[in-house]
């Protein structure tokens, strides 16, 4: 999607109820792992904060020590905790009204998927209604190291309250998260509807992507791409893990000119 279509995509949810959610999980993979917590936090730009939930969840699985030093959730404490098969139903008219949002979202919604799933029931949001917050802060805020949620936490300094796990540091729960996740999405949707728009193309257009998302802007394959950027001078920067990533206004002069001169032909 060009920046221009992102534009007219974020600013139409500017008026929509954000359902923002998080999940604690006892691993990081889907399969095989299981939700501990869940956190729903309705609100929107308008009206601020209307529900605040979160639910200690009990899968009948031991929670991994890892686990219990992040989140600072033990066994004993899910034990006490809600059954699976009774949240879930409970709360899936919320996870299906407006528009879905969390941190990084494919996290949180392939655990959903899988916990419904366990249940025989189909949970499924369309695109137009998510709302990842992460590639929101990607395009707004490109020059920033790190959009993690605590790193950018720390960047516009909000203030959370959550218990503390070894070392001090604030445990990573649900409740915590949801909260700094809609005062982050509330910032930056603020910063899509208010500014004047030429302004914030310009703050899109410094985000770097990759080269797949490279391709599709340019409508090509990322070997097509890769060539064409490189006939066309762009010059790319690589990623942490080695990947090739591109400015994302140069790649979209570069499909612009592209297309004026199949116009032309």
């Amino acid at each position: 999607m060009r920046s221009r279509d992102l534009l007219q995509h974020y600013r139409r949810l500017c008026g929509q109820t954000l359902t923002v959610v998080d999940v604690e999980t006892t691993g990081s993979c889907v399969p095989g792992q299981r939700v501990i917590e869940i956190s729903l936090l309705k609100a929107s730009l308008e009206q601020g904060i209307l529900d605040h939930r979160a639910w200690l969840l009990d899968p009948g699985v031991p929670i991994p020590p890892a686990i219990v030093r992040l989140t600072g959730i033990t066994s004993e404490m899910v034990a006490q905790g809600s059954d699976p098969a009774v949240v879930w139903p409970e709360i899936q008219a919320d996870l299906e009204s407006g528009t879905l949002t969390a941190h990084n979202l494919a996290f949180d919604y392939g655990f959903l998927q899988m916990e419904y799933g366990r249940l025989g029931i189909r949970f499924a949001r369309p695109k137009t209604e998510q709302l990842c917050t992460v590639q929101l802060a990607r395009l707004l805020l490109p020059d920033l190291p790190s959009r993690s949620l605590p790193a950018l936490v720390e960047h516009f300094q909000f203030q959370l309250e959550g218990p503390l796990v070894a070392g001090g540091k604030r445990s990573h729960r649900a409740a915590a998260d949801t909260l700094a996740c809609w005062l982050l999405a509330e910032r930056l949707l603020q910063q899509v509807c208010c500014e004047p728009e030429e302004q914030v193309l310009a703050r899109f257009g410094r985000q770097w992507i990759p080269l797949g998302q490279a391709a599709q802007i340019l409508e090509c394959s990322a070997r097509q791409a890769r060539a064409q950027m490189e006939n066309a001078g762009l010059m790319a920067r690589t990623s942490r893990s080695g990947a090739y990533l591109y400015r994302r206004d140069e790649v979209e002069a570069l499909a612009e000119r592209n297309l004026s001169v199949q116009v032309m032909e």
